[in-house]
């Protein structure tokens, strides 16, 4: 897979969370099937054009990303039930900090954010993420003496497809 070349222009990060949220809701109204699936996290794509991609991902206990970017892409994505724990690089600073996000719960950030994601709770969590433009790289990182240390990189328009050669989180 090479980058997608796009002119037109990506989302803001107040129309990727409107966005979230309003695919958050229409999940909860029943109007997209959610499935989970203890071996693998359960995705799919509801939408994919030239500004956006969005995903509904659902996330049995103790499964997770690792810690990504998004290559170059801003994104969004709202916890639609349970709860996921995230984990975020803060530059600068130097260290991962975790939070809580909660159903109803929102998070935006831009090109350069690197982040997990987990469910450490027994209910499953289903989220809802968009990304713009649409996904075409992910990089994986280790933080190793204080920093980020890349461990690979992926061409890809699913975020849920780990790089070949690295670990796979269930």
């Amino acid at each position: 897979m090479t980058a997608r070349r796009t002119t037109v222009a990506p989302l803001s990060l107040a129309d990727l969370a409107a966005l979230t949220q309003t695919v958050a809701d229409d999940v909860r109204a029943g109007l997209h099937e959610v499935r989970a699936d203890a071996d693998d996290r359960w995705h799919v794509r509801l939408r994919c054009d030239d500004r956006v991609d969005v995903w509904l991902i659902s996330w049995t206990e103790d499964q997770g990303t690792q810690l990504h970017d998004h290559g170059g892409s801003s994104g969004a994505f709202t916890v639609v039930s349970g709860e996921l724990s995230e984990t975020v690089w803060t530059p600068g600073a130097q260290v991962l900090t975790e939070a809580a996000r909660r159903a109803g719960d929102s998070v935006v950030f831009g090109g350069r954010y690197v982040h997990d994601v987990r469910n450490v709770r027994q209910q499953t969590a289903v989220s809802v993420h968009a990304y713009s433009p649409p996904l075409a790289l992910m990089n994986y990182y280790d933080v190793d003496g204080g920093g980020l240390t890349r461990l690979a990189s992926a061409w890809t328009d699913d975020p849920e497809a780990p790089p070949s050669g690295l670990r796979a989180a269930s």
